[in-house]
Order: C-alpha cells, then structure tokens, then sequence
C-alpha cells in the first residue's frame, strides 16, 4: 500500500513542481536513489528534477554535499545536523530551489549509539533548512527504507507547497 501512495504522492509533486517552474533534488543515504527513482518514475519529471545525490559513505556527504567532517565527527552521519548539511549542500550544488536529504540506520542491527530504524530528513529551501528525526523501530530494512521515502515525499510536498503559497 504505501508504494501506491508513494506513486500518487510521486506524481502530485512533480506536477506542481512544473507548474511552479521549481527544481527539486535529493541527497539520500539510507535510501540508495529510491527517493530519486520515485520522481523519475513520474514521466515528464525532468522537466523538474535534473540531478540527486547517493551520499552512502561519509567521505561522500563531504566531498559531494560539503559536510562539515567536524560535524560527522561530533554527532554522526545519522543526526539532524548531518541532514540539515545534506539538504542545504545539494540545493546549492544542483541549483535547486528546494532540496530533500535523508541519512538513517535501514538495518539489520543499530549502530553503537543509535537505534535500527532512525532516520533523520532535511529539507532547504530558500528561506533556510529545516531537519526532522523519525524513529520508525526495527522493521527490517526494507520496510524502514520504504517508510522513509515516504516520509521524504511527504517533506517535499509540504515544502513545495509552502514555497508556493
């Protein structure tokens, strides 16, 4: 069921992206691209999406989306502050006007100080960025990865919407 809404959700956002003239991109960890591949499922999409970011490894949210390493240092790639840099790094490097990021523990297992199924989001748009941690619990890597995009549709829907009103 929450591919089917995923899909309608999918849709709605790039038809008002288009409508409104506004580039969206992401920044996905966790994910792997599924937020990316839910877009560009939609035809039409590249009119409003021209490129996202697969930032698995911290090495990567740095030299791509220019991560303070300080910060990975300090709080860990799966924090707010992490997703807040994510986000705000990928709009600026895709010149977009509003930006996703997603940085979580899919599972199997927790890491030593975070649970298995915590994912934190950000969003940046032009009036700054915004991160959110969702803690979805241990159901399976799949199902966390699912829930995950969903959740990250959801941020870009309201964030469009807001930039648009």
């Amino acid at each position: 069921m929450a591919r089917v809404f995923a899909v309608s959700l999918a849709q709605e956002i790039v038809e008002l992206a288009i409508a409104k003239s506004v580039i969206l991109t992401t920044a996905e960890s966790c994910t792997g691209g599924m937020v990316s591949a839910a877009l560009t499922d939609i035809a039409g999409s590249s009119a409003m999406f021209e490129r996202g970011f697969v930032t698995y490894s911290n090495a990567a949210k740095v030299e791509m989306l220019g991560v303070e390493p300080l910060t990975l240092d300090q709080v860990g790639a799966v924090s707010e502050e992490v997703a807040a840099q994510m986000a705000h790094g990928a709009r600026r490097a895709a010149k977009a006007d509003i930006a996703v990021s997603i940085t979580g523990i899919a599972g199997p297992g927790p890491s030593e100080h975070k649970p298995e199924g915590r994912v934190c989001f950000g969003v940046a748009t032009a009036d700054g960025v915004q991160a959110v941690t969702h803690d979805f619990g241990a159901l399976g890597r799949g199902q966390v990865r699912e829930n995950s995009v969903q959740t990250a549709l959801e941020l870009l829907n309201a964030a469009l919407i807001q930039d648009c009103s």
